[in-house]
């Protein structure tokens, strides 16, 4: 059981391990993300652990994710639980002999291992009372089913990956984190990244729509969030932003929002990616498939009517998932 005082310090510090005391019903894990300078290379590295019950059986571990998003190998590699260690004040995390923490990354897994270095310093959502982080005011709901953090928009990477016996140089490359805990993932969402925009090389994009279980009912929620040029833009439930299309297919997602810093055009081509677990309410699933190899069209166009961004996003990760008829069926809020 969390003390008071551990949850109002973990909702203001959204990249820090929210499991202290907590036994059951509980997951996290960080989506660690290594593209190198060519975009050759493309890893997602997801250290967390679950904590839950099926039934009498205790189905509680600890967990290394990995997806090669070259190839769209996956693999997932499960630890004891008394293998996993974080820290509550920080992006601190040790899974078996693999850790992850704002100097960098060390991996020693089957298949691939090495050093990454984080060059510089992260890059996080800003974090406020009023709005902590992403999440916004919804940060501070109690009984959310999933909450979510971003560690770093964008940061430099030196370092090598081994990677089937082939080493692989992330010198010049770029690195992203983000996070989710809670009790499970939403029935039915759509995500997306990218820190490779063209022309923009500072510029990192993660969007996000899901079904949001809220009392005895649920909505639609999405959050946006795009960094450029040292301003964050967000098209969110929470800031009086609207959505225009929502539409998924079998090749695409596209959807348009409007907010307070414009009109937000978005088109993502689905392409075949590796299978991950994802948390459901008495396991570690595996049901999703995700991409490193997606590419999105992005168009922002400010209030005044002028183009502040009409670009291609690349290298950039996408889930579609669950219960997609329901997504769009349910109202946004």
């Amino acid at each position: 059981m969390r003390s008071p005082l551990a949850y109002v310090r973990g909702i203001r510090r959204p990249e820090a391990f929210h499991g202290h005391g907590v036994v059951k019903d509980f997951f996290e894990g960080w989506y660690v993300k290594a593209v190198d300078a060519r975009q050759d290379a493309r890893w997602a590295f997801i250290p967390g652990v679950f904590r839950g019950r099926d039934g009498d059986a205790i189905t509680d571990e600890a967990f290394v994710q990995v997806l090669d998003g070259a190839t769209g190998r996956s693999w997932y590699h499960r630890y004891d639980v008394t293998e996993f260690s974080a820290s509550a004040d920080d992006f601190d995390v040790r899974v078996g002999p693999n850790t992850f923490n704002r100097s960098g990354l060390h991996v020693d897994l089957p298949g691939v291992s090495g050093d990454i270095a984080f060059t510089d310093p992260f890059e996080p959502w800003p974090v406020t009372w009023r709005r902590p982080g992403i999440m916004g005011p919804y940060a501070w709901a109690p009984l959310m089913e999933c909450y979510h953090g971003i560690v770093s928009f964008g940061h430099g990477l030196d370092g090598v990956l081994v990677a089937d016996g082939v080493e692989q140089d992330f010198s010049g490359g770029r690195g992203y984190i983000e996070k989710d805990w809670g009790r499970a993932f939403p029935a039915g969402y759509v995500w997306l990244h990218s820190n490779h925009l063209a022309g923009e090389p500072d510029a990192s994009l993660i969007a996000s729509v899901a079904i949001i279980p809220w009392l005895r009912s649920s909505f639609r929620g999405f959050i946006v969030g795009l960094r450029i040029h040292d301003r964050v833009h967000a098209w969110s439930t929470y800031n009086g932003s609207r959505e225009h299309r929502l539409q998924i297919d079998e090749t695409h997602v596209r959807w348009s929002l409007s907010g307070p810093s414009g009109l937000l055009e978005m088109s993502a081509e689905r392409v075949r990616g590796g299978l991950l677990h994802a948390p459901v309410r008495t396991r570690m699933h595996e049901r999703v498939e995700e991409t490193l190899d997606a590419t999105v069209q992005v168009r922002v166009t400010a209030p005044n009517g002028r183009v502040v961004v009409d670009t291609v996003a690349t290298s950039a990760g996408l889930e579609v998932h669950g219960d997609l008829d329901r997504l769009l069926a349910v109202g946004a809020r």
